[in-house]
């Protein structure tokens, strides 16, 4: 299963395989029935979750239901146990706390909150959509998800335009990654939330790249995946703080119970970057 799956992930187009996985998705979600992992997103459990990666396949991470990864499962947590992202709405029970400590709206009545998802995800797409409680846009240059084609170096959107910015595992793909951050920062509210999830190796102290290696092949080994230009290293948090972005580096794992990091397979010691501006 591992090698079928790297071959799909590495051969076919992205945008081909987003309305793909709509057909296959129920498939895989009844077949895998079980109560080992569960996935936080819908509820839904499964005797196994599914091997990803483009390089180096890793075992249960990809969620058959939701297609949801480790770094998607952890984000929708955080946002729905630390901050009021879903005030007013129905969502997964929360198991892990109540208690809100990140207020994006100023008040406690439900306002609604402008928000900006680049590449949108499956998993969070329809739900985010559905949300009364924010006007949600997406942008992207190659997503059909996507409501705005967009660069994201050169963004079509005013100044201080959005409460919250979700650009998680796009980074990595864009060559000039600072003209990137300084679009994020121009199009953010002042006291907007912004969260810039990225592929990190934190045992690197300074971020890699190296444009002479064009093998694709050999870009999936070094850098992870064949489209990525870089591997960001410990750096990257100060990097956002340059930009002007205050970060908090929330490494998120470390409050979830043991015993809820294996159930809802998550990567233990990921990093969120909260970053606000």
């Amino acid at each position: 299963m591992k090698k079928i799956f790297k071959f799909i992930l590495n051969t076919i187009p992205r945008p081909i395989l987003i309305r793909l996985s709509i057909v296959v998705r129920p498939i895989l979600a009844f077949l895998l029935k079980g109560s080992r992992f569960t996935d936080p997103i819908d509820g839904k459990s499964f005797r196994m979750f599914l091997p990803y990666g483009y390089g180096n396949q890793r075992n249960n991470v990809l969620s058959p239901s939701t297609l949801s990864l480790e770094r998607h499962r952890l984000l929708w947590l955080y946002l729905q146990n630390e901050t009021d992202f879903f005030q007013s709405e129905s969502v997964s029970d929360a198991p892990i706390t109540n208690n809100k400590h990140i207020k994006l709206r100023d008040t406690e009545s439900s306002s609604v909150l402008k928000v900006l998802h680049f590449a949108p995800e499956q998993e969070f797409y329809k739900r985010f959509k559905k949300q009364t409680n924010i006007d949600y846009t997406t942008t992207d240059l190659l997503s059909p998800l996507a409501d705005v084609k967009a660069d994201i170096c050169n963004l079509p959107f005013e100044d201080n335009t959005y409460d919250i910015i979700f650009c998680n595992h796009v980074l990595e793909h864009i060559p000039d990654d600072t003209k990137a951050m300084q679009e994020l920062y121009r199009v953010l509210k002042p006291g907007g939330m912004g969260i810039f999830q990225i592929p990190q190796d934190l045992s690197r102290a300074t971020t890699f790249s190296d444009d002479s290696i064009v093998d694709q092949k050999e870009r999936a080994k070094i850098f992870g995946q064949y489209d990525h230009v870089r591997v960001y290293g410990r750096d990257y948090f100060d990097k956002l703080r340059s930009i002007g972005f205050k970060v908090i580096e929330e490494d998120y794992t470390n409050k979830i119970a043991p015993k809820l990091v294996e159930k809802y397979c998550l990567a233990k010691g990921e990093i969120i970057p909260i970053c606000f501006k």
